[in-house]
């Protein structure tokens, strides 16, 4: 069957069909960097479809390095890195679709080539993607220094979180980005070890390599359709310098799998051409450079490297500053694409596929796990939702994401769209999606942790689900005060009568009527003795309009106060608006007192009287005392028509006689009122 697979899988290559997906993935998980119409088969490639190149139009052969015309395209993932891209020294070019799992920073050197070149390049296979295709896919940031530009003319560049510095080509902001490639990190980590181990035991070599200083030669065994060879050292000379690389006793259109294990691996070559004469150029598209192991992957020397990479390790660096690579690169880790620090530039990526038929692997049953953020009272679905999914490791349950020995985070977060879901395809196990920031508006719940969701054998079809309900965040809410004041005094005024109205319909000032009106907030408020109106409403522009003024106080020309401006960062003090009134004129009257003869009834001049005002609520007239009654001016003397007059405020008052007119006696009560 293995080798029907592997028979088939050359003649789909020779057909340009689609890449397809590695029995090392279960049909479950979708074929990836695929371009439209794509099919599937099984065969024995790398995960999610990745090597062969993706049709449009894919040359057959893969022309040699040159700056020539466009040779024909291809839409498959020439490099993913599972972790962060740099771009540093003076690295020129990558060539090819090229997915990064976090971040793509570029920081070249002063005085190097301001530009770096992705997708299209100057020199190369000169297969690139599609016109319009995604030439640059990341999870995280795009971030270029200042003065420099990253060029993806033509292309796409797709960025999850933002956009830092000059980058051509179209600009496409995608929280999801690199949703469909999450899982290949663990796929291609998984295939790394398979290809090197099984059960844990290395891989049954095929050859011998063996390191003579100036050379590593590589002999097969002349027979095998995969010749597989386990690597322990360095493919450097004396004193860890250049050396060629060479094969010897391979069978034509055998595939080559060089396993090279060890923390730490130095490629350093001068071997691999431009124009395909060494012959080492020969066996790029069936030659695979396996790092299962290393943390610190160095590929160095000034040859035009041939044969893809993958790096299994999940933490690895990878360093490259040979002047070419021709090959798909596949990194779990980070990559840095930079040049010698003695000197040297213009480091390309160039766009070559892996069309090796690779060991069959145990198949892993993979399916969905999706998480369905909705509103907790509606239950309708929302965007905006941040979760990271984290598979259950430890073995204790719940889920730990810090201390000794946390669970595993599966990916980088993902942000729900309309349809409020986040999915991610990965293998069986126990896994916990956890709300990282809640969408615009509503707040992350008490436990933001939802699961177990428990993927199974008998599950995985269908894939597991579940809710996260998010309660919306209350509005924020202020006082809006109005203080009812006497406009001389300042004094506070009770009884001041208001209504509160909210600006609703657009229009400046308040209106309370008409088709349109703005929006009255509650009932009426009266003053209190401390002159104020308060009501907590949300942020908002509001309005008092006074309607009654209080006694003795006339309502102003105008009797609405605002707008009042209660605002996010304002509502915790609150707003106020002083509206002062001014005190009504009083109303006065005279109260008099005639002076006349008992018996004839004329009027008598000479009477000398009082005015006293009633004002210690005692019935009578009090003139001293502990509270006397209050007297109203001087005394005052009746005139030849007998009158003492006073204009007063309307009140309760007597007139008391302090002195007869001549030839006339007091009366026993001099006290005449109430008036």
């Amino acid at each position: 069957m293995a080798r029907f697979n592997r028979m088939f899988a050359r003649v789909r290559r020779k057909a340009a069909a689609l890449a397809l997906p590695c029995t090392i993935v279960s049909a479950l998980v979708p074929v990836l960097a695929l371009g439209p119409g794509a099919v599937s088969a099984e065969a024995a490639t790398l995960p999610g479809g990745l090597g062969p190149c993706v049709p449009g139009s894919c040359p057959d052969p893969f022309p040699p390095i040159s700056n020539g015309p466009i040779a024909g395209r291809d839409n498959g993932i020439n490099i993913f890195v599972g972790s962060d891209f740099l771009v540093r020294g003076r690295a020129a070019e990558a060539e090819g679709r090229v997915v990064v799992l976090h971040d793509f920073d570029q920081s070249k050197d002063v005085g190097a080539s301001s530009i770096y070149n992705i997708g299209i390049v100057g020199a190369g296979s000169r297969v690139p993607p599609p016109d319009g295709a995604d030439f640059l896919t990341t999870g995280d940031d795009v971030v270029v220094a200042p003065g420099q530009t990253l060029v993806a003319e033509g292309g796409v560049v797709r960025y999850a979180s933002t956009v830092t510095g000059n980058v051509t080509g179209t600009l496409v902001h995608d929280p999801n980005a690199v949703q469909p490639y999450a899982a290949l990190r663990d796929q291609l980590s998984d295939a790394s070890d398979c290809y090197a181990r099984v059960n844990g035991v290395p891989r049954t070599p095929t050859g011998v390599a063996v390191n003579a200083g100036f050379e590593t030669l590589f002999t097969g065994d002349g027979v095998s359709p995969l010749q597989v060879f386990n690597v322990d050292f360095d493919l450097a000379g004396p004193g860890g310098g250049q050396q060629g690389i060479a094969f010897a006793n391979i069978p034509a259109g055998a595939t080559i799998l060089v396993n090279l294990t060890g923390a730490a691996r130095t490629i350093n070559t001068y071997s691999g051409d431009i124009a395909d004469t060494d012959p080492l150029n020969a066996y790029r598209e069936r030659l695979l450079w396996n790092f299962p192991d290393a943390t610190s992957v160095n590929l160095v020397g000034t040859g035009q490297f041939q044969g893809s990479i993958l790096v299994g390790e999940r933490t690895s660096q990878t360093t490259v500053t040979l002047p070419g690579v021709n090959g798909r690169v596949f990194v779990t880790g980070d990559l840095i694409h930079t040049s010698s620090a003695t000197g040297g530039g213009g480091q390309e990526f160039h766009a070559y596929p892996f069309d090796g038929d690779l060991p069959e692997c145990a198949a892993v049953v993979t399916g969905e796990v999706r998480v369905l953020k909705t509103d907790s009272v509606t239950g309708a679905p929302l965007a905006g939702g941040v979760f990271e999914l984290w598979e259950e490791t430890n073995g204790i349950p719940g889920l730990q994401t810090t201390g000794v020995d946390p669970d595993t985070q599966q990916g980088t977060t993902c942000t729900t769209g309309a349809d409020g879901l986040c999915t991610r395809t990965v293998p069986l196990g126990t896994y916990y999606w956890r709300e990282t920031a809640a969408p615009p508006g509503y707040l992350l719940p008490a436990d933001p942790v939802f699961g177990p969701l428990v993927l199974t054998a008998a599950n995985a079809a269908q894939g597991v689900q579940v809710t996260a309900p998010d309660v919306a965040q209350p509005p924020t809410t202020g006082e809006v005060r109005v203080l009812k004041t006497d406009s001389v005094t300042g004094a506070p005024l009770a009884g001041g009568v208001f209504e509160l109205w909210e600006e609703t319909n657009g229009i400046p000032g308040l209106q309370t009527s008409g088709a349109n009106p703005d929006t009255q907030v509650g009932t009426s408020c009266t003053t209190g003795a401390d002159g104020l109106c308060t009501r907590t409403v949300p942020v908002g522009a509001y309005y008092w309009r006074e309607t009654d003024a209080p006694l003795g106080y006339d309502l102003p020309a105008d009797p609405v106060f605002g707008p009042l401006e209660l605002t996010e960062a304002n509502a915790a003090q609150g707003v106020q608006v002083t509206a002062p009134d001014a005190p009504q004129a009083p109303v006065t009257g005279e109260v008099r007192v005639l002076k006349t003869d008992s018996v004839t009834g004329l009027p008598l001049a000479g009477g000398v009287f009082e005015l006293w005002e009633e004002t210690n609520g005692i019935p009578g007239l009090q003139t001293s005392g502990a509270n006397p009654d209050t007297q109203v001016g001087s005394a005052c003397t009746t005139g030849a028509d007998g009158l003492c007059i006073r204009t007063v405020p309307i009140g309760t008052y007597y007139w008391q006689e302090l002195a007869a007119p001549p030839g006339y006696v007091l009366p026993v009560d001099p006290v005449f009122g109430p008036l």
